[in-house]
């Protein structure tokens, strides 16, 4: 989804335009033709692309390349930009790390069901500001199962940044549906005490979400 909004963006495949033959896209993205359906999927969503079925039909780009004017505006918040892009880069430091420190901690009954209930109210969450209130507690509880206040800090402020750009972005189902599954394997990781396997799946989680972002956001 990353490559292909970067590409609508800056023109390769204009609006108005239908997007080459499925097999031909999987081809030349490197990705399975499965992957390719979940990404388009996902763009029809946020209004990207659009697919008719049929005879004739096939997958229009509906998203405007930027135009000069809008690559103004983009330079102007050059600033918000580079600090978004550090954010996302702090955070698949700060976050794996925190989730390999929680799997190592000898956790109480509490402290585990704490965390399991932290991630069921991400499951159970409907809309989304709650969905996203929800997933900001599930990472900050990962964070307070270390015991360190600097993690602790570190995350509450990735995730304070990491909600104003989600906040710029459609909600996606699909993102939301790849998103729990991979909490829920970072939550078996962490009891399990497998920190290892904690932060590889914290570090996909941080660069599934970095891709979405930078695929929409640029």
């Amino acid at each position: 989804m990353e490559q292909l909004a970067t590409l609508i963006r800056l023109g390769v495949y204009p609006r108005g335009t239908t997007l080459p033959p499925e097999r031909e896209l999987a081809g030349r993205l490197a990705v399975s033709r499965a992957t390719l359906r979940e990404a388009m999927a996902a763009m029809r969503q946020a209004g990207l692309v659009q697919t008719t079925r049929g005879r004739g039909g096939g997958t229009v780009v509906t998203m405007r390349a930027s135009t000069p004017s809008a690559r103004a505006a983009s330079r102007r918040t050059a600033a918000r930009r580079t600090d978004w892009n550090d954010a996302l880069d702090f955070r698949r430091i700060v976050e794996p790390g925190a989730a390999a420190l929680a799997a190592g901690m000898p956790l109480d009954a509490k402290q585990s069901q704490r965390l399991q209930a932290a991630h069921a109210s991400v499951v159970k969450a409907r809309g989304p500001a709650m969905h996203r209130q929800a997933d900001s507690r599930f990472h900050l509880t990962i964070a307070a199962l270390t015991g360190s206040s600097r993690i602790i800090e570190s995350v509450t402020a990735v995730q304070a940044t990491l909600h104003e750009m989600l906040s710029a972005i459609p909600v996606l189902d699909t993102n939301i549906a790849h998103s729990d599954t991979q909490h829920a394997r970072i939550v078996k990781a962490v009891l399990a005490g497998q920190s290892e396997r904690a932060s590889q799946v914290m570090e996909e989680h941080c660069d599934d979400t970095a891709a979405l972002l930078r695929g929409l956001l640029g």
